[in-house]
């Protein structure tokens, strides 16, 4: 018996038993498909958010005050220490960047790098112009004339924000190449000096923004962007101001990074034995962050997929035992006309690792079409992890082969007389 007749005559043992066959490959293809859909979806949100977070670019960094960790109702913060008689200075953490702070930082920095600054509104806002309105998830922030070049934006028509529209506090905004859109319609250059409503205050609109190729992790193109001035009218803002800088080359960055560090502190008037109370991120650190959070879950979603491939592994043994039960006589008979033991391992290694491989194909492809479900979502595209795919072929084969290897050892060694007396 050949090699190509000990695997024709598998296949076709595997296509007579359908039921049997097809219960076990759904349980790999289940799992395999858990493991590449979720590994899919994780490979797209990565990439979304490298896009997102890319912004400000890899010379761009930001300053924002450190909050404490508190656990239950921890009231140290409000305590003043005592040394020696004299106090000493309650800890400055929780203390939010005051926009005095943020401004004297500006000035004080003279290191050729640009500043900016900047304060959040609240997410969830409606715009309307006209008839027309956008969905409640638009993002209102506050910035001044550096702001737009900070971080990354350009303004496609119109004009950006001055000096005078940041003293004023000008009821004046810059619009998101995604609400514009949707308020103006194709032609967005038409919306320049419209009036509309935010929050239901009046804007007159002085520019669109080039779009950024948002995506749905940070929606960078569904924003109004006014001056910090403005915002601070609302009295719904974010608790700190928030300082972008962005150094003239990568290989300042690190030069940057340090002059900043010390201006600030002197800023905020921090003794040189005080640690800093403000954290400075740069803008490809903050991706790394969520990148190695998403790392933990493709870890666990890596371990469900092996423990799904496991209890698959079992059943199809346990199939392959069966099945040596029921042709102990066709075992028997192979031998009688001169089959070997190693022939008979062969057939029995051969169908069950048909099996898992024909359960990993169509998990792999159930799995690939699932997470790129979420891409679509997030504007990634079409996202194949082929790394992985190929790590799914290799596990499948291999389950396969160690769940067949004790039945086709055990068939191997049956006794042809003992066999064929078999019922």
């Amino acid at each position: 018996m050949t090699l190509n007749d000990s695997f024709s005559l598998a296949y076709r043992t595997v296509k007579a038993n359908r039921l049997r066959s097809n219960i076990t490959i759904a349980i790999i293809a289940f799992g395999i498909m858990a493991l590449i859909g979720i590994i899919t979806v994780i490979e797209a949100m990565n990439k979304s958010l490298s896009d997102s977070f890319s912004t400000m670019g890899a010379n761009g960094f930001t300053i924002a005050y450190k909050e404490r960790i508190r656990f239950g109702n921890n009231n140290n913060s409000q305590t003043v220490k005592v040394q020696r008689g004299r106090k000493l200075k309650k800890s400055s953490l929780d203390k939010p960047i005051q926009l005095v702070e943020a401004e004297n930082f500006k000035k004080y920095f003279t290191y050729p790098a640009m500043a900016s600054i900047s304060l959040n509104g609240y997410g969830g806002n409606e715009i309307r112009y006209k008839d027309k309105k956008t969905n409640p998830n638009v993002n209102i922030r506050g910035g001044d004339e550096n702001y737009l070049q900070v971080n990354g934006y350009t303004v496609d028509y119109g004009r950006s924000l001055n000096k005078l529209d940041v003293e004023t506090g000008h009821a004046v905004c810059l619009v998101g190449s995604d609400v514009a859109t949707k308020l103006f319609g194709p032609n967005v250059e038409k919306g320049v000096d419209k009036i509309i409503s935010v929050a239901n205050y009046p804007y007159r609109v002085i520019g669109i923004l080039k779009s950024k190729g948002s995506s749905a992790m940070l929606r960078a193109d569904n924003l109004i962007i006014t001056s910090y001035n403005n915002v601070r009218k609302s009295g719904r803002t974010a608790p700190s101001f928030v300082i972008g800088v962005k150094a003239t080359d990568i290989q300042s960055l690190n030069e940057a990074v340090g002059e900043a560090t010390a201006v600030f502190r002197a800023v905020r008037k921090l003794t040189p034995t005080e640690e800093d109370n403000f954290i400075i991120e740069k803008s490809d650190k903050l991706a790394e962050t969520f990148i190695g959070l998403l790392s933990s879950i493709q870890l666990a979603a890596s371990a469900i997929g092996l423990i799904t491939l496991i209890g698959a592994a079992i059943g199809l043994m346990n199939i392959m035992l069966v099945a040596v039960s029921e042709r102990t006589r066709e075992i028997g008979l192979v031998k009688a006309v001169g089959g070997k033991r190693k022939n008979i391992r062969q057939q029995f290694l051969f169908e069950s690792t048909i099996i898992s491989l024909m359960g990993a194909i169509i998990g792999i492809i159930l799995g690939v079409l699932f997470g790129n479900v979420f891409a679509i979502i997030l504007g990634t595209g079409f996202v194949v992890p082929w790394m992985w795919v190929l790590i799914g072929i290799i596990i499948c084969s291999g389950v396969g082969l160690g769940a067949g290897l004790w039945p086709a050892i055990k068939a191997s060694k049956l006794n042809p007389i003992i066999a064929l007396r078999y019922e």
